[in-house]
C-alpha cells in the first residue's frame, strides 16, 4: 500500500508549481518574508491598506498565482507549528469579517488545532485520524476530476480528498499560520524552488 501512496505521490508532484505570498491579501497580523515563501503570525498589527482583497479579520493569506485549469501541485511545510489552515480557494470568497471554511463557500481546506487535532473543513468537518504529524503536506488540484487532495509528503500517505468538486473560477492557494508560537515559521517549500479563530467560522 505504501509503495503504491509512493507512485501516486510521485505523480502529482510532477504537476509542481512555484508559489509566493500576495502581501496585497496578507492579513494585518502576518509576517511575510521579503521572497514571498514563509508567513507567521506577528505580535503587532501592521498599518495597511484596506484594499479588497485583503482578509480584515481572519489570519490568513493568499498565494499570488491562481490556476483556472488543468493540474496543480504545490508543498508547504509546517513542521513545528500546533495551528495551521491550508488549502485552495475560489476567487470570489469573503475575505471581510467571519469567513466559513466549507466547500460551499468557496474554500477546499484541512487544518490542525491545538497541536494534534486534524480536520477536513467539509461542512461539517471531517475528524481525520492520522498515523504521524506531518511535517510537510502536498496540495494537488484536479480540475477535471473535481479532486482536491491533500498528502502527508514524509509518509507518502493520503491525509483527505475533497471529491465531486466544481471548479467556475481561478483558484487561489490559501495559507493561514495560526497564532505566533515562539520562532516557528509558517514555510512555503515548493517543489521548483523548493490566531484569533474565533473570527473563522468551522
Amino acid at each position: 500500500m505504501k509503495k503504491l501512496f509512493e507512485a501516486e505521490l510521485k505523480r502529482v508532484q510532477q504537476y509542481a508549481e512555484d508559489v509566493t505570498l500576495d502581501p496585497d491579501t496578507a492579513h494585518h497580523w502576518l509576517i511575510l518574508s521579503d521572497d514571498g515563501k514563509q508567513v507567521n503570525h506577528g505580535y503587532l498589527r501592521k498599518n495597511l491598506p484596506d484594499n479588497p482583497e485583503r482578509f480584515s479579520a481572519a489570519p490568513c493569506v493568499l498565494g499570488k498565482q491562481s490556476f483556472s485549469s488543468s493540474r496543480f501541485y504545490f508543498e508547504v511545510q509546517v513542521k513545528g507549528k500546533t495551528d495551521w489552515i491550508l488549502g485552495v480557494v475560489r476567487e470570489s470568497i469573503n475575505r471581510k469579517g467571519q469567513i466559513t471554511l466549507r466547500p460551499d463557500d468557496g474554500y477546499w481546506t484541512i487544518c490542525l488545532r491545538n497541536g494534534n487535532k486534524y480536520k477536513a473543513l467539509a461542512g461539517p468537518p471531517v475528524c481525520l485520524s492520522l498515523k504521524s504529524q506531518p511535517e510537510k503536506v502536498g496540495v494537488f488540484v484536479d480540475h477535471e476530476e473535481g479532486l482536491v487532495s491533500f498528502y502527508d509528503v514524509a509518509a507518502a500517505a493520503l491525509i483527505y480528498s475533497f471529491t465531486g468538486c466544481s471548479f467556475t473560477e481561478k483558484l487561489y492557494p490559501l495559507f493561514s499560520p495560526g497564532l505566533n508560537d515562539g520562532d516557528s515559521m509558517f514555510h512555503c517549500h515548493l517543489l521548483c524552488h523548493c490566531c484569533s479563530y474565533n473570527v473563522l467560522d468551522f
